[in-house]
């Protein structure tokens, strides 16, 4: 039989008809249901010129319209046209938008901060059954896709590599992971802003206006952002140098092409932002104890402040194995530790807890390339809170996922900066047999020690209204539209 025969038979098994996605297309008679249905988003400025070619060549071994430039098309107005059209269709009595729906599975290409921009879209549609995320390593770090076994060095684009992806995609299997919610709450005298600069945040982070509440202490914070990650929150210096790094990439978007190159440079501005010789160019009041006073909640559900050395100057809050390129801060407890600060081992994906890890500057960061390297252990947390102390510094640097931003500070007596990060559920990953992340049902021994997420006490949480969902959807109706349709 002949070879391209069968590669473009193995395609129909991806394949999705036009009419899915478009409710003015003409209804296809198909004959054949495909067994794993993709809907492919491609961040055409990650990686160079290898998210333009990778969209190349899966729009011309897929459908055209299951291939999205995220610069052209937003997934969540994708996801919101399509899941419309999908329950229309399904009323109907469509059995392939039915088989669609039921076995649909995503594709995300691009760095980690384009893969939450798409898990949070998908965590605000509440779906019954979402659909699990591959993810396709078109960054530098590339966090996400190296910890459910997708790799982290940037892909082929040719057809060859392009249809090999497509077949492990086939083969991957679902895992869950845990959704972690941000709030960030702020208020600010206007002759002291506070408000962070909207194009340097992460997709994941919103503008959120509340409706006031008659509680005095409820006005005081003058703006509100809120959104979700599922690898980490970072704050310190090693958000500072992600930061350069991507202001850099920001104004010579030429000289960022390569992802060996641009991990050179990552390195370089390492050095001259002062990570390697923190104790001489860092100032004492940029280290996390002297920015903010931090609590944990443990499962317990009751709130303890955590003690940060004084010589922490960057702090991780992880979920997941792998941070800045790979590397696991975390490491492997041994037992007597793990009884004497309360941890739980091995730390699991989808057990509702953080892992927070501490680092003193880049030589303590290099520690994590020797077999037992690992950060300062500070806890493990189902809730974390960064009160930000006043007139501390003018600035704190931040990254979620990958993605950094500056964020002012409060200088005068009235100013506050608070953010909270919470558990905020499960999204449904595909894992390929090299994956690294582990969950409950990977360590059976865990099952009886992870107790559901639920536990936790809220009687003193006055983030409730944030925390309804990430903000990356907020056009999502799509019930609703169905309902208007069948109405008319």
């Amino acid at each position: 039989m002949d070879n391209s025969f069968e590669k473009n038979d193995m395609l129909k098994e991806f394949y999705i008809p036009t009419y899915i996605f478009m409710p003015e297309s003409s209804v296809e008679q198909v004959s054949h249901i495909p067994s794993c249905p993709v809907i492919v988003f491609i961040n055409t400025r990650s990686g160079g010129q290898l998210g333009s070619n990778l969209l190349v060549t899966y729009r011309k071994l897929l459908n055209h319209a299951q291939v999205f430039d995220l610069l052209d098309e937003t997934p969540d107005k994708v996801l919101h046209k399509l899941y419309s059209n999908v329950e229309r269709l399904k009323l109907d009595g469509d059995i392939l938008a039915s088989e669609i729906h039921r076995r649909l599975r995503l594709i995300v290409a691009g760095g980690d901060g384009t893969a939450g921009w798409l898990l949070g879209v998908v965590s605000d549609l509440k779906l019954a059954h979402p659909p699990p995320v591959a993810t396709v390593p078109l960054g530098t770090g590339n966090n996400l896709p190296y910890s459910f076994g997708w790799g982290k060095r940037n892909p082929g684009t040719d057809r060859e590599s392009v249809i090999s992806f497509l077949k492990l995609v086939k083969e991957a299997r679902e895992i869950n992971i845990d959704s972690w919610h941000t709030v960030m709450r702020m208020k600010c005298p206007k002759r002291s802003p506070c408000d962070p600069i909207a194009p340097d945040l992460p997709h994941s982070l919103h503008a959120f206006h509340r409706v006031p509440k008659t509680d005095p202490e409820d006005m005081e914070y003058s703006y509100t952002y809120r959104g979700g990650f599922w690898n980490y929150f970072s704050m310190g210096m090693d958000a500072q140098v992600s930061y350069a790094f991507h202001s850099q990439r920001k104004l010579h978007p030429e000289k960022f092409k390569n992802q060996l190159s641009n991990q050179k440079t990552y390195l370089k501005l390492a050095c001259t932002q002062g990570w390697f010789c923190a104790s001489l160019s860092h100032p004492m009041s940029r280290n996390i104890a002297h920015l903010a006073k931090v609590k944990i909640m443990k499962k317990s559900g009751k709130w303890e402040t955590l003690e940060i050395p004084q010589s922490i100057r960057s702090i991780v809050c992880l979920n997941l194995p792998s941070f800045s390129g790979g590397l696991n801060p975390w490491g492997t407890p041994s037992k007597r530790k793990q009884r004497k600060r309360d941890l739980v081992l091995p730390p699991l994906v989808d057990d509702g807890l953080l892992e927070i890890v501490g680092f003193k500057d880049a030589w303590h960061g290099l520690v994590l390339l020797s077999p037992k390297g690992h950060g300062t252990r500070l806890a493990q947390a189902h809730r974390v809170r960064f009160k930000f102390h006043r007139g501390a510094t003018d600035h704190a640097y931040m990254r979620i996922d990958g993605e950094p931003w500056k964020q002012p500070l409060p200088q005068e007596d009235d100013g506050k900066v608070v953010v909270e990060i919470s558990h905020a559920g499960q999204v449904k990953m595909l894992a390929t047999k090299d994956c690294i992340a582990k969950g409950i049902s990977d360590s059976p021994a865990m099952s009886t020690a992870c107790t559901d997420s639920s536990s936790s006490d809220d009687s003193d949480d006055d983030f409730t209204e944030e925390r309804r969902n990430f903000g990356a959807a907020l056009s999502f109706r799509y019930m609703n539209d169905v309902k208007k349709t069948v109405e008319a």
